[in-house]
């Protein structure tokens, strides 16, 4: 079989370390894909938003399957234009990416089907947010309603804060059209669980847990990122809270989408919040985590592509997901300045070490080939993830792997995981 995944990062490397495993493919392509992905896949310079290219290519090729890893040519109906030129694809269609693509559509679904989330409303109009923000609770939560890159999300902790993000978010446009429709939304207090999950429309399989570290410095200071680092099984998704959200929000989900004539099919992501009256849902992605994959698929033991055309096929219930016993830990190495401003270009070294260590593994996100040397092209470099018998150990390998690694202006966060010797 021949297989296309499109994007770029560290969770399309973690995806294409995956595919390669599998029996049943003898070829994989990326567009654009990267320098770590380049060992698995034939790269093809193909932007992920050039839907023409990427369906003439796959036509051309004869590929057999696309996996959209990223979430803009999700939204954006990339799905729809694969098949409608006839060829299988892997995530939701346009009219479910939507779950991702706007806050205020999910957060109306949750309304409508009683799915744990926090209060919220939604603004078109900046000056009817500047006054529901007089009577509000603080500390607050604004969210630009389309995509941003993970970092539309603002907490407001004062009055002032609020006005300034409203600002921020709808008149100044800082994140662009996403800003053009706003929720506004309790601040809920508890710990953060992710949980990736299969669907195929019909059924629901959950992954194994993790947890993300968004803000760039230690002790979670600094701005919001796209991710610093992930840590999987969480020790707070406890057997209780697993059986809650199968319960109340995992199926609810996939069963709302279906009645709104949205069935689902691909990859949902459940952003938790563990609050004192009962975990809640944070946010819907409608395609892997990143970095959550990287410590998410790498313990997984089913052939990913088995899962994957289950998904498309309607067949998951028939699936027998499987991760191992064990946990990993990733730990993302990003260029100084990150993410506001940061150099590029510099050489990377150390790579060869992860082919000498079982367990180990380095995904790019932000790396190029130049001559014949690998460079920094992005904030986030790479995500290095290492396994353990436990949390303690795969944090310990994780940060011990992170060293082979040098090149200029690498920065990581030193805390990944620290919430482990909490629980």
């Amino acid at each position: 079989m021949k297989v296309l995944i499109v994007g770029s990062g560290g969770r399309e490397h973690a995806i294409a370390y995956c595919v390669a495993k599998s029996d049943k493919v003898d070829k994989i392509y990326c567009t654009p894909g990267n320098a770590g992905i380049a060992e698995y896949a034939e790269c093809i310079p193909i932007g992920a938003m050039e839907f023409n290219k990427i369906t003439a290519f796959a036509k051309e090729k004869s590929v057999e399957l696309v996996i959209v890893g990223m979430d803009d040519p999700l939204v954006g109906g990339l799905v729809d234009e694969l098949e409608a030129a006839g060829i299988r694809a892997f995530g939701p269609r346009k009219n479910a990416a939507v779950l991702e693509g706007s806050k205020a559509f999910s957060k109306n679904l949750m309304k409508k089907y009683d799915i744990p989330t926090a209060d919220y409303e939604n603004f078109t109009d900046p000056k009817a947010a500047l006054s529901y923000l007089e009577t509000a609770k603080f500390p607050i939560v604004l969210k630009a309603d389309g995509l941003a890159l993970g970092k539309g999300v603002l907490i407001c902790n004062t009055p002032e804060e609020a006005r300034e993000g409203v600002k921020t978010i709808m008149q100044d446009k800082k994140f662009g059209s996403a800003g053009d429709e706003m929720v506004i939304e309790e601040f809920m207090t508890g710990r953060e669980v992710s949980v990736l999950s299969f669907v195929d429309g019909n059924t629901i399989k959950t992954m194994t847990s993790a947890q993300d570290h968004k803000r760039a410095g230690d002790g979670d200071t600094g701005l919001n990122t796209g991710g610093m680092g992930t840590f999987s099984p969480s020790p707070f998704y406890t057997k209780e809270v697993e059986e809650f959200c199968n319960k109340y929000i995992y199926q609810a989900t996939v069963d709302a989408m279906r009645a709104e004539g949205r069935p689902f099919k691909g990859v949902i992501f459940f952003g938790l919040m563990l609050t004192d009256e009962g975990p809640k849902v944070l946010e819907y992605n409608a395609r892997f985590g990143d970095p959550e994959a990287q410590v998410v698929l790498p313990r997984m033991k089913n052939d990913i592509i088995e899962v994957v055309e289950a998904c498309i096929d309607g067949t998951l219930d028939q699936v027998d997901l499987q991760f191992e016993d064990n946990a990993a830990v990733c730990v993302v190495l990003a260029s100084e300045g990150y993410p506001v401003s940061y150099e590029k270009g510099f050489e990377i070294t150390g790579l060869e070490e992860f082919k000498k260590h079982e367990g180990y593994y380095c995904f790019h996100a932000g790396t190029k080939m130049d001559g014949g040397a690998v460079v920094t092209s992005g904030g986030r470099v790479l995500g290095v993830t290492a396994k353990g018998k436990d949390l303690k150990e795969a944090r310990a390998n994780a940060y011990a792997a992170a060293e082979w690694v040098k090149f200029d202006n690498k920065y990581m966060r030193h805390d990944i995981g620290k919430a482990i010797d909490e629980a």
